[in-house]
């Protein structure tokens, strides 16, 4: 099917900047996207394993770290008094 198609500007820059990394035409670009929008793109490929790497924070023993964000927050009220003070 042949048709006229107006991009937004930023959806265009996208679609340009595919183009440029892949060397691919704006038709495939354009089609690729739409089927993997549409849900026609076939099974999607499985995302890269995600792992999370533990490093000591350096806390002394007896920090309640289920409380920082408290304690960030009181601090954060402090220097606001401080700064409104005369």
């Amino acid at each position: 099917m042949r048709t006229t198609l107006t991009l937004d500007p930023a959806v265009a820059t996208q679609v340009k900047s595919e183009m440029r990394r892949t060397g691919r035409t704006l038709k495939a670009v354009v089609n690729d996207a739409l089927k993997r929008g549409l849900g026609m793109g076939g099974p999607r490929p499985a995302a890269a394993r995600f792992e999370v790497e533990p490093h000591a924070l350096g806390f002394r023993p007896g920090v309640d770290l289920d409380r920082v964000n408290q304690l960030v927050d009181e601090l954060d009220t402090e220097d606001a008094i401080r700064k409104l003070r005369p």
